[in-house]
C-alpha cells in the first residue's frame, strides 16, 4: 500500500501541482488510514471498501477528532480513492456515499486597525533586520497575500515604479497593488537591507534570512509573533490573521467583495496581460480608496 501512496503523492505534486502543505496533509492522512486498515488485516488498496472507510470515520469520531479534522481526512481519502480508480486499482468508488460532517464556520479572528498600526510600527529601521521585517509586515498587510506567497516572492515580481506585485499562487497568477507605506518600506529594504543579507551570495528571492538564504515560513512566523508580543497584542497573531485583517479592513472601507476575493486569490484570475488590460484600473481605484495605509 505504501507504494500506492508514494505514487499518489508524486501524481498530486507533478500533475495536479498541489502545494507542499497539501501534500503533507495527504501523506499524514492516508498513512493514518493505512494503520487502521492494517489492524483490519487489509493490506491491499484494492480491498478498500465502503465498510472499511465508514469504520475508519467512526474511529476518528470516537477518538475525539473535530468535525473539521474528520472532514479534511475524508477529503484526502476521496482524492486518494479517485486516483486509485483512475489507475485501475479500484473498480468501484467506496467514498461515493461518504459525507463529511457539518463544520461550523466561525468568523476568522482579525486585528483592529489600531492593533495593526502598533504591530507595523514595532520593527526598528536602524538595523537591517528591522528594515527587512518592516518591509515584510507592511507588504503582507498591504496585499493580503499568504505567507507562502510572501516568502516565495522574487525581486522581479515587485514593480516599485507602479506599486504592484505579481503573485503566483498554486492555481493562478494575480496582480496586487500596494500603497505608499509598503512602497516606502520596500524601497528602504532594497536600498539598505537586502544586499547586506545576501553578502556575496546571489538569489532572486526577495526576502532573506541572516544567513543569506530565503526566509522560511517558520522563520517569519517567529518574527510576527515576537512583534505581536512587543506591540502588546495579547491574543494569537499569525500571518493568516493579518491576511484576514486586510480583507476585513478593506471591506469596512467600502471595497466590494468580488474585488477582495480577486486580491486574495479566491477566484480564478486571467493571465497578467488580460488582467492588466481589463481589471487593473478598477482594482487599483478600489484599493487606493479602501486600504487604510494606501
Amino acid at each position: 500500500m505504501e507504494s500506492s501512496l508514494r505514487d499518489f503523492l508524486m501524481y498530486m505534486k507533478d500533475v495536479k501541482n498541489v502545494s507542499q502543505n497539501t501534500l503533507l496533509s495527504y501523506k499524514n492522512d492516508i498513512a493514518k488510514l493505512f494503520r487502521h486498515l492494517n489492524k483490519q488485516n487489509i493490506t491491499d488498496v484494492g480491498k478498500i471498501s465502503e465498510t472499511s472507510l465508514n469504520s475508519y470515520v467512526l474511529h476518528m469520531e470516537r477518538n475525539g477528532m473535530s468535525p473539521a479534522t474528520v472532514s479534511r481526512n475524508i477529503a484526502s481519502i476521496k482524492a486518494f480513492t479517485f486516483y486509485l480508480i483512475k489507475k485501475g486499482k479500484l473498480h468501484q468508488d467506496p467514498t461515493e456515499r461518504m459525507k463529511s460532517p457539518k463544520v461550523e464556520k466561525k468568523p476568522p479572528h482579525t486585528l483592529t486597525l489600531e492593533e495593526v498600526n502598533r504591530l507595523l510600527e514595532m520593527p526598528k529601521t536602524d538595523n537591517i533586520k528591522g528594515i527587512r521585517d518592516k518591509a515584510m509586515l507592511e507588504l503582507l498587510y498591504a496585499t493580503g497575500i499568504r505567507v507562502s506567497e510572501l516568502i516565495s516572492l522574487k525581486v522581479e515580481d515587485i514593480n516599485m515604479k507602479s506599486h504592484y506585485i505579481v503573485c503566483c499562487g498554486s492555481k493562478n497568477e494575480r496582480i496586487i497593488p500596494f500603497g505608499s507605506m509598503a512602497g516606502k518600506a520596500l524601497d528602504n529594504y532594497f536600498q539598505h537591507g537586502r544586499e547586506e543579507f545576501l553578502k556575496e551570495k546571489e538569489s532572486d528571492i526577495c526576502f532573506m534570512n541572516v544567513s543569506g538564504e530565503p526566509m522560511s515560513r517558520q522563520g517569519f512566523w517567529k518574527i510576527i509573533k515576537a512583534y505581536g508580543n512587543s506591540a502588546g497584542i495579547t491574543h494569537e497573531i499569525t500571518p493568516q490573521i493579518l491576511r484576514h485583517s486586510f480583507a476585513l479592513h478593506m471591506l469596512e472601507n467600502g471595497a466590494d467583495v468580488a474585488s477582495i476575493q480577486e486580491l486574495l486569490g479566491h477566484t480564478d484570475a486571467a493571465t497578467a496581460q488580460v488582467y492588466l488590460g481589463n481589471r487593473s484600473k478598477k482594482i487599483r481605484d478600489v484599493y487606493m480608496g479602501a486600504h487604510p495605509r494606501a
